[in-house]
């Protein structure tokens, strides 16, 4: 059974130690808020890398923009509700971030926070965007004006920040991205995903680990990195390959396919020791790694 409560959805509920989700967020930014400033070599580095970002974000929006017309056509041909969805999330700092996202699921989609990759909630259109991570394309948007970065830590939940308030101070210290290391590293999060308690499941064995890379790469971060990563990703998405990140020092390499054998005993599992499976072999491995970008975890009705 997981450690951990089933979280509720109204954001005042109150959390382990007793205190609404709201105010540990709140004290959080007020503590990051008053962390002392950077040096020059850190400024300059931020400055090349928000350089980077603008250049790309702009570049991309632009030479994507017959792709959004497109999947907005798509989304509204294919189920009622607006083609954009805005998932709550903590940013840079511990402020409140709006990540955007093409909607995957019904304009009335309820349940938990974490999607499985079989979600029913899933419009026709909506499971083609998350197989495809297209529903992504318009962070972008949250690059362009600052909110996000190409390259940095997922930003998360805010109730699944408030339970790790001190292990994420460090990781808020930098901009969240679209993809990065535990992106890769965990893309494919929805598959692996116990069914019986997926909210647990997360919460006990994949966030922390997660949080181990991202706290990596914050006091690690720099151009060499963000170009390595984005390299990966474009491996990950374009390629379709699995790649794997090492736990103690980042590095990103293509994984290792399964034999046919192995993959002929696998299709006889049951589903559920299927994906417990694949779990024990993101969790007990040196190299954690599956396939894609990121998968997502809201309710983006």
């Amino acid at each position: 059974m997981s450690a951990y409560p089933h979280l509720p959805a109204p954001a005042s509920a109150p959390l382990l130690d007793g205190r609404p989700e709201s105010e540990i967020i709140a004290g959080l930014r007020s503590d990051l808020a008053a962390a002392k400033a950077v040096d020059a070599r850190d400024l300059f580095r931020r400055a090349v890398k928000r350089t980077f970002d603008v250049s790309v974000a702009a570049t991309g929006l632009l030479l994507t923009l017959p792709t959004f017309i497109i999947v907005a056509l798509l989304i509204k041909l294919d189920s009622p509700g607006p083609v954009f969805y805005r998932a709550e999330r903590v940013g840079f700092r511990g402020r409140s971030l709006k990540v955007l996202k093409f909607r995957k699921m019904h304009a009335d989609a309820r349940g938990p926070a974490l999607t499985a990759d079989d979600d029913q909630r899933f419009t026709r259109a909506g499971a083609f965007l998350a197989r495809t991570k297209l529903d992504e394309l318009p962070q972008l948007w949250n690059v362009l004006i600052g909110d996000m970065s190409l390259i940095g830590p997922r930003p998360e939940d805010p109730r699944f920040v408030a339970l790790h308030a001190e292990e994420f101070s460090n990781v808020l210290l930098v901009r969240p991205g679209m993809t990065g290391l535990s992106q890769i590293a965990f893309a494919a999060e929805s598959r692996i995903l116990d069914d019986v308690d997926p909210t647990g499941h997360y919460l006990d064995r994949i966030l922390p680990q997660k949080l181990a890379l991202d706290q990596m790469y914050a006091m690690h971060y720099h151009v060499r990195i963000d170009i390595s990563i984005l390299i990966w990703t474009l491996v990950a998405v374009c390629l379709r390959r699995e790649v794997a990140v090492h736990r103690q020092t980042g590095r990103m390499n293509v994984r290792r396919r399964r034999r046919a054998s192995d993959r002929l005993e696998q299709q006889h599992q049951r589903p559920t020791d299927e994906k417990r499976e694949r779990h024990l072999t993101v969790v007990d491995v040196t190299e954690v790694g599956v396939t894609g970008v990121d998968a997502t975890h809201d309710v983006s009705a």
